[in-house]
């Protein structure tokens, strides 16, 4: 599986932004609405002080992931998303391992992230990875991976 991981280019816009909405809807069902996602009407605006990244396979985007700075010290993960027919593959875990490369590179100490308790394949991935589950929050499971050691 030849995958190719980059930083956002404006030309895979619609790809990616289509992605991550088909995940999203995925999960959450006839409960999903796209509106409530105007971040991804234009990701390179959007995403302009953090590090955007794109999984590519055959010329189609099937991954991305983000790392928005929040601090000196903290960055945060969002958008993770990998299509339905490239995942377990270690397609995730390579974005995410990019974005903690990243993150240590420019001196984090810290990434959080957070996900929904209905969402248990995600939960179990960034605990496969090493983040631990620093709180729950309503319907919200938030998470941190320390990076100084």
């Amino acid at each position: 599986m030849n995958i190719t991981i980059f930083p956002f280019q404006p030309k895979y816009q619609t790809e990616a932004r289509n992605l991550i909405l088909a995940g999203l809807a995925e999960h959450w069902g006839k409960n999903f609405d796209p509106s409530k996602n105007p971040d991804l009407d234009d990701i390179g605006r959007s995403y302009a002080n953090a590090y955007f990244l794109i999984a590519l396979q055959n010329n189609k985007v099937i991954g991305t992931g983000a790392l928005i700075p929040k601090s000196e010290e903290i960055a945060e993960v969002v958008r993770m998303s990998v299509a339905n027919s490239a995942r377990r593959n270690g397609i995730g875990r390579k974005i995410l391992r990019e974005l903690c490369r990243y993150a240590k590179a420019h001196n984090y100490n810290q990434v959080i992230l957070e996900t929904t308790h209905t969402w248990r394949d995600a939960i179990q991935f960034y605990q496969n990875f090493g983040f631990q589950i620093a709180r729950r929050q309503g319907d919200d499971i938030y998470f941190t991976l320390n990076l100084k050691k």
